[in-house]
C-alpha cells in the first residue's frame, strides 16, 4: 500500500510504556515526524484521534525515517475519551493552563512520573493537541496532569514533532545510564601523574638547556605555569608519546647548534634499549 520496506526493527518494550495520543492531527508529515521522535526516545504506542485527512496517509511513512512499525501499529479513535478509556492516568501537554486547578509538571518531572507509574503496570497516555491551537478545554478535562515545557516566554512555539521529541527525550534519559560527562580516549588511556611528571621533568630540563628559562627570577613562575597547563586537562598516554617525540626533535635541532643538556639515560616513554629515532613511538 505504501511501498515502504518495513523500516527499523522496532518492537514495544515489555510491560507498560507511555501511549502518545495525537489529537486531531492535521498533517500526515507531522504524524510521521512524531513517530520518528517516538522511535528516538524508545516510545512505541501511538494513537490518533480523528486525524483531519483520515488514516493511513502515505506522507506519514515518508517522514517517519524508518519508524514504520510505530505507524503500522497506530490505532485510530473518534474521540479523546475513547482513546484513553483503557488508561489509568492521562497527561496533557499545554502551554498555558488557565482557569483550572490541576497538577502541572515539566517534561522532566513528567518522565519521572511516567517511569514510576509504568513500573506499577499503570498505563499512561500523553495527549498532544492539533498543530494550530493545541488541546481544547474539553480535551484537558480528560487529563489528571498537565505537562508544560519551560521555554522562552517570548517565543514558546513548537511544532508537533518537536513537542513529542522533548517528552521522548526526557523519557529515555530518565533511565539512561550514559555518564553525563565522558572523555573518549579510543585506543589510548589517560596518562598517570607519574607519566606526566616524567614528561614535565624532561621538558623543563630541555628548556633549561636551551636557555628558555635563563631569567632566574622568572623561572619558578614559568615552570609553574607549564605545570598548570598540562595538569589542567586529562592528557592521554598517546599525547605524551607525541610530546616526547616533539621534545626529542627540538632537542636534536638545538644540539646541532652546540648547546647540550644532560644526556637522557633512557627514553621515558619506552623500555630500556629502545632506539630514539625521533619518531613518535607506536604501540
Amino acid at each position: 500500500m505504501t511501498g515502504r520496506d518495513g523500516g527499523a526493527d522496532l518492537v514495544p518494550p515489555p510491560g507498560e510504556s507511555p501511549v502518545v495520543v495525537l489529537v486531531r492531527p492535521q498533517l500526515a508529515d507531522n504524524i510521521g515526524a512524531a513517530a520518528r521522535a517516538m522511535a528516538n526516545g524508545g516510545l512505541f504506542h501511538l494513537r490518533l484521534v480523528a486525524p483531519r485527512d483520515g488514516w493511513p496517509q502515505e506522507h506519514a511513512w515518508r517522514m517517519a525515517s524508518g519508524a514504520d512499525r510505530i505507524l503500522d501499529a497506530a490505532q485510530v479513535f473518534d474521540s479523546v475519551e475513547a482513546a484513553v478509556a483503557d488508561c489509568h492516568h492521562v497527561f496533557g501537554t499545554c502551554p498555558r493552563p488557565r482557569h483550572v486547578i490541576v497538577r502541572t509538571l515539566t517534561a522532566r518531572a513528567a518522565a519521572e512520573d511516567l517511569r514510576a507509574l509504568n513500573a506499577r503496570d499503570q498505563r499512561v497516555a500523553v495527549l498532544f493537541g492539533p498543530e494550530r491551537a493545541g488541546l481544547t478545554a474539553e480535551d484537558l478535562a480528560c487529563c489528571d496532569t498537565l505537562v508544560r515545557y519551560p521555554l522562552n516566554p517570548a517565543h514558546m512555539s513548537l511544532n508537533l514533532a518537536q513537542a513529542v521529541m522533548i517528552l521522548a527525550y526526557e523519557w529515555w534519559t530518565a533511565a539512561e545510564a550514559t555518564p553525563p560527562r565522558l572523555l573518549v580516549t579510543n585506543e589510548t588511556r589517560v596518562a598517570t601523574k607519574g607519566e606526566l611528571e616524567a614528561f614535565l621533568e624532561r621538558l623543563v630540563a630541555e628548556l633549561d638547556a636551551s636557555g628558555f628559562l635563563d631569567t632566574e627570577h622568572k623561572r619558578p613562575t614559568m615552570v609553574r605555569n607549564l605545570r598548570h597547563w598540562f595538569q589542567r586537562g586529562a592528557v592521554t598516554e598517546q599525547e605524551l608519546r607525541t610530546l616526547h617525540g616533539v621534545v626529542t626533535e627540538l632537542s636534536r635541532g638545538r644540539m646541532t647548534r652546540g648547546r647540550l643538556p644532560e644526556p637522557d639515560p633512557a627514553p621515558p616513554w619506552g623500555g630500556a634499549g629502545e632506539a630514539d629515532d625521533g619518531q613518535i613511538p607506536r604501540r
